[in-house]
């Protein structure tokens, strides 16, 4: 693998910044968010983080005496800067938390990650460098690492822990402090390439996890080993690659789906605003499915699906001459439809239009078929200890079609054979994040065990740990942990196990 060429052939986020032009996060999304929080305060779930913040959490309920750990988030929590604000939700400066869980009590901790891009951007008092969803030029930049946002999955392995973006490098952060220990380069050649925030674990103890910058038409693999070292990197060749987020493995095979997108280049553009929709029309092109083989590296066969989006997946595994996976598919744009919460736009129910399925592929047939879990939802996580093999079993996050705006409300842990939900509703005021299913010591079942995450109350502007009986989601938590302030929404995380 050539890392020089792998980078130059591609539209990526450091590409960005190699053309100079106007500073695009402005003043005016500012003003017109400030004025939508007014009206409904509901908002505030998306506005900025000012400060780093720690504290103890006031328990109602009973946390389970065998549930002791960290529970680790991360998510963008600074979108305005001198008077300016971001365009989209996925561009803000990575905030990283630690929810601690010791003998029935709770404490937190968060911090900013204190990558080169905040640090700067920082002393200078306003956006400097180029982001996600907002052409921001005022600043030339070196590589990835120089924009790197470290703001979506915080990730233990082998004792360490990172904070991921998916453009960059991953960045070391220390496991209790949150203190930042800097940029994790796997090898000298693999520096500032892109790694996904989201790998997945090997049952070895070892580690999978892409690249991708679109344009380049360009996946790279790679394949640590339980020892924390590199163990081989492979570069696949995907035509009219667009945004992967997210990727799925099984025993045999790593499963990517490509959504149709075509890549625009275009001077003052975002990374995002790249991304033109191709799956609409006479012309529509359709989700394909590219399945790798993981012992040779290289693609076994790719599958057409009917035209979506897709952003995360549940579980993978392989049944004869099938590999069967939950993903969540989205109808139309909606990687477009995040960035208009950055002006205080709700997505309304209705467009949001989403479900959680599971597909099957086929081999023999060269076919895929998808059938339906359930309704609009996302952020589909699975038991670890399934992760590659049979489950059946899978947590959901749904907003309620009581809603008229796309709000997740709904905790489901859902039957992926029969289809039905064990399901707890928020009040009115609530917004959950991810939820994560934590086994207890030698767990004998999917449901042995726990169901834990955080919720929103946007009434009080105050953040919440949920506990759920992974047996009994719809009899309501076994505990609430409130800390006295609020904490920015994530998108992912990870608990660890003392």
């Amino acid at each position: 693998m050539n890392r020089r060429t792998f980078l130059s052939s591609s539209i990526g986020f450091g590409v960005l910044g190699l053309a100079s032009g106007p500073a695009l996060a402005d003043a005016a999304t500012f003003q017109r968010f400030q004025a939508a929080l007014k009206r409904d305060p509901r908002l505030v779930v998306y506005a900025d983080t000012v400060a780093e913040n720690a504290g103890d959490a006031v328990v109602k309920g009973r946390i389970p005496a065998d549930l002791n750990g960290a529970f680790f988030r991360n998510g963008p929590g600074r979108f305005d800067l001198g008077g300016e604000r971001y365009h989209h939700w996925f561009d803000g400066d990575g905030f990283v938390q630690r929810w601690q869980l010791a003998k029935g009590k709770v404490s937190h901790r968060g911090r900013f990650v204190q990558t080169q891009k905040f640090v700067e951007e920082s002393a200078a008092g306003q956006f400097l460098y180029p982001a996600f969803g907002t052409w921001v030029g005022r600043r030339a930049l070196k590589n990835n690492d120089t924009l790197n946002a470290a703001n979506t999955n915080l990730v233990p392995f082998q004792g360490r822990l990172y904070a991921l973006w998916e453009g960059g490098s991953a960045t070391e952060v220390d496991p209790q402090t949150l203190a930042t220990v800097g940029i994790k380069t796997w090898t000298d050649e693999l520096k500032a390439m892109p790694f996904s925030a989201h790998p997945k674990m090997d049952p070895d103890g070892g580690m999978w996890n892409f690249g991708a910058l679109p344009g380049g038409d360009k996946l790279v693999i790679y394949r640590i080993g339980a020892n924390g070292q590199m163990v081989s990197t492979s570069v696949i060749e995907v035509p009219q690659l667009a945004m992967v987020h997210d990727f799925v493995v099984s025993a045999g095979h790593l499963i990517f789906l490509i959504p149709p997108y075509d890549m625009v280049r275009g001077e003052g553009k975002s990374f995002a605003e790249m991304h033109r929709w191709a799956g609409s029309g006479a012309s529509a092109r359709p989700l394909r499915a590219v399945v790798v083989s993981k012992a040779t590296m290289k693609v076994r066969q790719v599958f057409e699906l009917p035209p979506h989006m897709v952003f995360h997946f549940g579980n993978a595994w392989d049944d004869g001459a099938t590999t069967r996976f939950d993903t969540v598919l989205h109808q139309g744009d909606a990687l477009r439809e995040a960035g208009r919460l950055m002006q205080g736009e709700r997505p309304t129910n209705a467009a949001s239009r989403s479900f959680a399925a599971q597909v099957t592929l086929d081999y023999a047939r060269k076919s895929a078929d998808v059938a339906r879990l359930l309704g609009p939802s996302e952020f589909p996580r699975v038991m670890p200890q399934v992760v590659s093999v049979r489950h059946r079993k899978l947590a959901l996050l749904s907003n309620s079609t009581h809603n008229a705006e796309a709000i997740l409300d709904t905790v489901n842990l859902v039957d992926t054979s029969s289809g039905k939900a064990d399901s707890y509703r928020f009040d009115a005021g609530w917004q959950v994040e991810e939820h994560v299913l934590v086994p207890r010591a030698n767990a004998r079942s999917e449901t042995d065990g726990y169901l834990v995450g955080v919720v929103q109350d946007t009434r009080r502007s105050e953040s919440v740990m949920t506990v759920f009986d992974a047996a009994r989601v719809a009899a309501g938590p076994l505990a609430l942990a409130r800390l006295p302030y609020r904490t920015p929404l994530c998108f992912h995380g990870n608990f660890l196990a003392s």
